[in-house]
């Protein structure tokens, strides 16, 4: 099987396990590559062109609908890592095997708890099948050590989207600023690696030079209007500190 028959796979099964969710009142919504390649389908030709293939299938949903994971993903064939289930961590993220595709998928509850918390309570409905644009760009570029095929998705995410004031698909750069004022790690590891994914835009041949200068200003927009938003005295504070302090949070591989 090639990339590209697998990646379609991909995005079969997870539309499908959106779809069976919701006959039994789950809410799922995609989060991660998959999110990006389903929110910006007019420029797939950028993930064959970048070499960003598909991996597994990352879920968020809300976690009242906790104890129905378990029974959903058994009756579709798939196998829950038990000993991180029953493990203090099992509050926040589950994990299904499927042996006989071999592939995982991971459903996390409420939040993003990674390097920073990516907060999604009564964020899920705003968007269908994945999560909002918005969300996506803070799912990635939350992330301190940033991995070039996130880097990736961030590029085509910006190219495929507008950066303006709703969550209509378009990246809110109110609600980026927002978020970003309250908490100063966090607004510094989102600055710094949407000033790094700038610098990369002239590492991939496959962009134009319409794409390279379509996707820089986007970034500068949303890095004006997070500096200009007004910030919070925890924010100054801690600001004062700076990077003499750690201003995240380690990320643990899950091995249970």
């Amino acid at each position: 099987m090639d990339s590209e028959e697998r990646d379609a796979q991909f995005l079969q099964e997870a539309l499908n396990l959106i779809k069976l969710g919701e006959e039994k009142g789950i809410i799922f919504r995609l989060l991660g590559s998959i999110a990006v390649r389903l929110h910006s389908p007019e420029f797939a030709h950028l993930y064959k062109g970048m070499e960003r293939p598909l991996t597994d299938i990352d879920l968020m949903t809300y976690s009242r609908f906790r104890p129905l994971m378990k029974p959903f993903f058994t009756e579709l064939g798939y196998r829950p890592r038990e000993r991180l289930i029953a493990s203090p961590a099992g509050r926040k993220r589950h994990i299904y095997v499927n042996d006989e595709k071999r592939w995982q998928v991971d459903i996390f509850f409420d939040e993003l708890d990674m390097c920073h918390k990516v907060d999604f309570r009564g964020r899920l409905e705003l968007d269908y099948p994945t999560i909002t644009p918005t969300d996506i760009l803070l799912e990635k570029m939350q992330i301190v050590k940033i991995n070039p095929k996130d880097v990736k998705d961030t590029i085509i995410l910006l190219r495929a989207h507008e950066v303006g004031h709703g969550e209509k698909d378009m990246i809110n750069m109110d609600y980026v600023a927002d978020v970003l004022s309250k908490d100063w790690g966090y607004y510094y590891t989102v600055t710094t690696n949407l000033k790094l994914v700038k610098d990369f835009l002239d590492e991939f041949d496959v962009l134009t030079d319409e794409d390279r200068k379509d996707v820089a200003t986007k970034i500068d927009a949303l890095l004006e209007a997070i500096e200009s938003a007004p910030k919070t005295l925890k924010w100054k504070l801690r600001a004062k500190i700076g990077t003499k302090q750690k201003w995240y949070n380690e990320v643990e591989e899950v091995y249970l």
